[in-house]
């Protein structure tokens, strides 16, 4: 051990230090040199570490998601307009268009109003499909699910592009540049997703988004 006192190296047998006579006591610390560290397992530092390996969802898979998914959208749609086909006496309303009365009576002047509300239904039903599809596929996918239930039975996941959850506005954002995905002739905005490195089909791209496998 070594002297508090004056450092030198001292037995642990002796009680006094030989060279300033510092009696032994909790003035001796014990003999060892401050630059040697206890041996052991070095530490890894981050840049040494291997980077995680990303699985992307490819082609194939976002596809399953899709058809998975409009069958749980369209089976509540074809069940609402069903409804309103039938509450409406849309059969009625065809059944007397390619035989109008002759001459003109009330009933064809009703038969025209009728015209123009179911008009107006039909405009109403297809702004309602693409209000539900904008919340179901944005509200899902910045949930904490980070998916829609077509994904999530597929353990896919919408991610921005360091893997973390995305907002509404993102989602809401890559939902309708789905528009422009559409437009691209022979599918080729979809088909993107099967060939890119990222796998990310227009729309991700245009939202900075991917869609990972968890």
């Amino acid at each position: 051990m070594y002297c508090s006192k004056c450092g030198s190296a001292i037995a642990e047998t002796v009680t006094v230090c030989p060279v300033c006579g510092q009696v032994q006591g909790a003035g001796f610390a014990p003999m060892t040199s401050p630059l040697l560290q206890p041996a052991g397992p070095a530490e890894v530092t981050p840049h040494w570490q291997p980077a995680p390996v990303v699985a992307y969802a490819g082609f194939w898979l976002r596809f399953v998601a899709y058809l998975l998914d409009n069958l749980i959208i369209g089976v509540p749609v074809v069940i609402v307009v069903l409804i309103f086909l039938l509450s409406t006496g849309f059969g009625a309303f065809l059944h007397n268009l390619p035989n109008p009365p002759n001459p003109p009576d009330p009933e064809e002047a009703i038969s025209r109003v009728f015209g123009g509300a179911f008009i107006a239904g039909v405009v109403g039903l297809s702004v309602l499909a693409i209000v539900g599809s904008w919340l179901y596929y944005a509200g899902f996918e910045s949930s904490s699910w980070q998916a829609t239930p077509g994904k999530k039975v597929l353990n896919l996941a919408v991610t921005d592009m360091y893997g973390a959850r995305i907002s509404f506005g993102r989602a809401s954002g890559r939902f309708f540049s789905k528009i422009v995905t559409e437009l691209i002739p022979l599918k080729i905005g979809y088909i993107l997703a099967g060939i890119t490195e990222r796998k990310q089909a227009l729309h991700d791209m245009i939202a900075s988004t991917l869609v990972l496998r968890r």
